[in-house]
């Protein structure tokens, strides 16, 4: 029977009173019994980081290892050369950039990689939408200065603007960012753009209401809002940075929910700053946990506010914990029966070869 390394954030209390945070070590995806009662043995940790962590010290002679990109460990080329009996690395949830893929197609022989393939596509495009509202209407700084007993509603109002007839732009327009899309299509802006290797059907388009553009800083000089819904991998780390952050319209604002290495932060901390950035907000952070001398914890517009970062949440969800919670139990199933009947969409790697999953391109 095999040995499970299950990496996940601590609940505490917050555990308890809602039982389905599942995504946490005391509930473990809800898969501790049904794993015991095959003969599996089940290691959950949350601490994963340094040479003497606990993920390092389990990884050794684990065969299967499942993170999350909330709490991810990072399954670099180093970890993977010491984890001898790997066999599996599932993501509970979406994205498997903490993964060194290169390594995990040689490491005893090629692993396979998984995660749960639309698992929270729909959660993160409603916390797109939020963060998008957030930062236009300008809501932290106003409701900041509710609670601390303040009444000045110009102070807040001079940098508040509505959405309805911006020009909004989406970097990728996959799973997340074409739900994106059908969600803005209903505060009439002026235009809703994206930029992709790849273009959504003229039928997908013209139901929309989008248009594709070929060149990204071209589309991007157009757009009061830009939201980035692209994969981490080579071609998008430190994407957004100095350069590329100059060629936006001044006073636009960034939204990132997919990775927090596609931006580069200082340069997005500075841009906001300098006001050339009216905001920028999402829920990915590089590294994750974000340490408190992160520069976007605390970077502003110079007239206040423009920050709407909060925790990685918006792909988790209570639902969409649900949703890769089961996706995960499946994949296991998948795995210890045998059969190997994988979900072809939930494959990044399968026994030392890509899988034909464009993984990299679109999400």
């Amino acid at each position: 029977m095999g040995k499970v390394l299950l990496v996940l954030y601590d609940g505490g209390i917050h555990s308890q009173q809602q039982p389905q945070l599942l995504g946490t070590t005391e509930n473990e995806l809800g898969i501790r019994k049904w794993l015991e009662d095959q003969g599996h043995t089940l290691v959950t940790a949350s601490d994963k980081d340094g040479e003497n962590s606990t993920f390092d010290k389990e990884l050794v002679d684990a065969e299967v290892i499942i993170t999350t990109p909330f709490h991810p460990g990072y399954l670099t080329a180093e970890r993977l050369a010491k984890a001898k009996k790997l066999k599996l690395a599932v993501t509970a949830g979406i994205g498997s950039d903490h993964v060194d893929l290169n390594a995990a197609n040689t490491t005893n022989g090629g692993i396979t990689v998984a995660e749960v393939t639309g698992s929270n596509v729909v959660s993160v495009a409603e916390h797109v939408i939020m963060t998008i509202l957030i930062l236009v209407r300008n809501f932290v700084p106003a409701h900041e200065q509710i609670k601390a007993g303040d009444w000045n509603v110009a102070a807040v109002a001079k940098n508040e603007f509505d959405l309805e007839n911006k020009v909004v732009g989406t970097v990728a327009v996959g799973r997340i960012g074409e739900r994106v899309l059908r969600r803005l299509k209903a505060f009439d802006c002026k235009e809703l753009l994206y930029y992709d290797y790849q273009p959504l059907s003229p039928e997908t388009e013209k139901e929309i209401g989008c248009r594709r553009v070929d060149d990204l800083e071209e589309m991007l000089a157009q757009c009061d809002v830009v939201t980035i819904n692209c994969p981490l991998h080579e071609k998008t780390r430190g994407l957004f940075n100095k350069e590329l952050i100059s060629k936006m319209k001044p006073g636009a604002w960034l939204v990132n929910t997919a990775r927090g290495a596609i931006v580069v932060k200082e340069d997005v901390a500075e841009a906001l700053k300098s006001g050339h950035l009216r905001g920028y907000g999402g829920d990915v952070w590089f590294p994750q946990p974000a340490p408190k001398d992160h520069p976007l914890r605390y970077a502003e517009h110079p007239w206040g506010g423009g920050n709407a970062m909060v925790p990685h949440m918006s792909g988790t969800s209570i639902d969409a914990q649900v949703r890769y919670a089961e996706g995960t139990k499946n994949i296991l199933e998948s795995y210890f029966s045998g059969r190997e009947d994988y979900r072809p969409q939930d494959l990044i790697v399968h026994k030392g070869a890509y899988a034909t999953k464009a993984y990299g391109q679109r999400k």
